[in-house]
């Protein structure tokens, strides 16, 4: 990369059809600072560098999601009987 051109940057859609999930999961590990990303404008749309989801990508080695972050829930937990 030459120090004066900038690398275009992925949107929230773009990232979500990457990675195979849907959108709202990519706003809600952004959220979360699983993925960086940056936010532009008055509306603060998110834009994401391709670097990062590389390594987030190659971090999760590719997989179906399995070994993706997920948030605890309520419905998750199991019975002890």
């Amino acid at each position: 990369m030459n120090n004066n051109s900038i690398d275009p940057m992925l949107t929230t859609s773009e990232v979500a059809y990457l990675l195979n999930v849907h959108i709202n999961t990519v706003r809600r590990w952004s959220n979360l600072g699983i993925l960086q990303a940056y936010r532009l404008g008055s509306r603060g749309d998110r834009r994401f560098r391709r670097e990062d989801i590389t390594s987030f990508f190659a971090k999760d080695g590719g997989g179906n999601g399995k070994d993706r972050p997920r948030q605890a829930s309520s419905s998750s937990k199991t019975d002890s009987r």
